[in-house]
């Protein structure tokens, strides 16, 4: 099953790489990145938070990521029909079924060729994009073009355009084929000499534009590109081409509203605010998992849900109220006086609010053993008057829906917040997930399809 799995799957990959849509969507895209230079220039260059892409560049990966994301979908719907949807229509499907290979071995080694193919494509268009931002948005018409990016850029296109048709001519080769083989090396040599190079083509260190963020940023969007192909090629067992895109164009809406449509709805709490300043009340002592110890919290902005003295309070990093770093409590009965009666034997261990002076609030460990918090508050948390609630409908169809979102980390990366690398992990564990459960949809529906 190995062997006639890789089989299909290197024949797959060639076949894939000498489609001409194939061609045509990866300079489609070098050349959307081109535009996208003139295109995003509406803030002036003026930023006030630092980061890796500033100004007018946040809106330029923005668009230029959404370019990469939006060609790669069509490339994914285009090829996955033509090497699988196709060959059933036409019937040269029945060369391969014929032979003592099993339909699993197809349809997996139909994607991992698919998948393959779009890597190369998704690495082109990766590279073309870091070209974009090394070169930054043409603001205004005085603005000085890079021109280590035009030369190196423009020359990789240019030379394996002309080497591929002087192959085709010569030898017969496959004009696309070749020309993607050839733009793959030369696309990365000309990035090495732009990474080499500064915009007056004096030396510079290697590292000064590389920005590992926006790598992993890409990283992000590779694995759902991964995802999509496999949606497609699940799609191709049973509709053509047109139907195809348009199940790929669905799951990637819907995965972009995922959390608006169906997220929002599946954790239920109440902001209370954003802490942007939280210390100890003692400065010898900065815990908070025992009887009487007292933290200050300034929120960003007055409480948005009324509060009072002896109320709950919780908090966790996210505002829809996930991840809370406090268990479920129980809040004080009415009699118990929490100024004077706050560790004896009837009050249950709780986190209470014992002073609010507009923004500015007081919370202390009560009871007779400390609530057990994963940490104490820090700025950036989000405080809740309860504890989270789940609405298990909404939480079956978020996860069942395909969430693009933990693929897209440009938010996160034009405001300058760090994307960890083991939010990429997950993001990862999470990609394999999925295209297990489509490549397993796949299977079945390719076995019961008549091909004959």
């Amino acid at each position: 099953m190995l062997g006639s799995t890789a089989t299909i799957a290197r024949s797959t990959f060639v076949e894939s790489l000498r489609q001409p849509v194939f061609l045509v969507i990866v300079l489609a895209s070098a050349l959307l990145q081109i535009l996208n230079t003139w295109i995003s220039g509406f803030s002036m260059g003026y930023s006030n938070v630092p980061g890796e892409v500033t100004g007018d560049n946040k809106l330029l990966f923005d668009i230029g990521l959404s370019t990469v994301f939006v060609c790669g979908t069509l490339l994914a719907a285009f090829i996955a029909t033509a090497v699988l949807s196709r060959e059933i229509e036409n019937k040269t499907i029945l060369t391969i079924v014929s032979k003592p290979v099993g339909r699993p071995s197809v349809v997996i080694g139909k994607y991992f060729g698919v998948a393959g193919a779009m890597l190369v494509a998704i690495l082109l268009m990766t590279v073309f994009l870091m070209y974009g931002i090394r070169h930054g948005v043409m603001s205004t018409a005085a603005d000085d073009p890079d021109q280590p990016v035009i030369f190196f850029s423009f020359g990789a296109v240019a030379l394996s355009i002309v080497l591929a048709g002087i192959g085709n001519y010569l030898y017969g080769w496959s004009f696309g084929q070749t020309a993607i083989t050839l733009l793959v090396p030369l696309s990365l040599v000309g990035y090495l000499g732009v990474l080499l190079l500064d915009k007056e083509w004096a030396f510079q260190p290697i590292g000064t534009d590389i920005k590992p963020q926006l790598l992993l940023a890409c990283v992000s969007l590779a694995m759902a590109l991964l995802v999509l192909t496999a949606i497609a090629t699940a799609a191709s067992t049973r509709l053509g081409q047109v139907m195809t895109i348009t199940v790929c164009a669905g799951v990637f809406v819907l995965g972009l509203l995922s959390n608006f449509l169906i997220g929002r709805h599946v954790f239920q709490n109440e902001i209370v605010g954003m802490v942007v300043a939280a210390e100890s009340a003692d400065p010898a002592d900065d815990t908070f998992d025992r009887p009487g110890d007292e933290w200050l919290i300034l929120l960003k902005q007055e409480p948005a849900t009324e509060i009072a003295i002896g109320d709950l309070v919780y908090w966790g990093p996210a505002p829809n109220g996930a991840a809370l770093n406090v268990p479920p409590m129980t809040k004080p009965g009415e009699g118990v006086d929490i100024t004077n009666r706050l560790f004896t034997e009837d009050v249950a261990p709780a986190v209470v609010i014992t002073d609010i002076n507009e923004r500015a609030l007081t919370i202390k460990q009560i009871g007779h053993q400390g609530v057990p918090v994963r940490r104490a508050p820090s700025p950036g948390d989000f405080v809740f008057p309860r504890a989270t609630s789940l609405n298990p409908i909404a939480l079956t169809a978020w996860s069942v829906v395909p969430n693009m979102h933990f693929f897209w980390n440009v938010d996160a990366i034009t405001q300058a917040k760090v994307v960890p690398v083991t939010h990429t992990l997950l993001a990862a564990g999470y990609a394999v997930a999925l295209i297990i459960a489509c490549l397993s949809v796949a299977v079945i529906l390719f076995q019961g399809r008549d091909v004959g």
